[in-house]
């Protein structure tokens, strides 16, 4: 698994249609239901660790399945937190990054006018916020890891298939 990106995923062809892959995964899924838990829609799957066994950084697997011209289906997958760890790390994104860019801005005027340069602290304290959020997002992915395999052998078994996570 690359562990430098914040949410990990894959993509995987199948000599099926939409509906038919869309039910080849959820039936092979429900067979680890003692695993995980299984949501589907027209187009998309969701793959989650069980309640029971679920922690603040558990992993979801979101399988969006899209048609191929020649009617096979290009399985997207991406690994992610729960919905309320993402929101929260995305909205600390946009918060720390309008402030870094605001900050700097003003900074590098206040410089450029040769007054006290106060902005740009700002600023570098927002870079090593952003930093620190990137570091907290690869711990949490880290501790994740086992239930993020486990989810990832799910979706192999489910299909018949090595797929390689990128």
């Amino acid at each position: 698994m690359n562990c430098c990106r914040l949410r990990p995923r894959f993509e995987h062809v199948l000599e099926l249609g939409v509906d038919a892959a869309r039910e080849l995964i959820v039936n092979g899924a429900l067979k680890h239901a003692e695993q995980c838990d299984v949501k589907s829609f027209p187009g998309y799957v969701s793959l989650h660790v069980l309640e029971k066994d679920s922690q603040y950084w558990s992993p979801r697997l979101s399988l969006s399945l899209e048609p191929e011209p020649d009617g096979r289906t290009r399985v997207m997958g991406t690994y992610g937190p729960g919905t309320n760890v993402w929101s929260a790390f995305l909205y600390g994104y946009l918060l720390v990054g309008s402030a870094g860019v605001f900050s700097g801005l003003l900074g590098v005027c206040q410089w450029w006018l040769g007054m006290t340069a106060w902005g740009l602290w700002i600023f570098f304290a927002m870079l090593a916020i952003a930093v620190g959020m990137c570091v907290l997002a690869q711990v949490g992915q880290k501790i994740g890891e086992e239930q993020t395999l486990a989810l990832h052998r799910v979706y192999q078994d489910a299909v018949g298939a090595q797929v390689e996570i990128g």
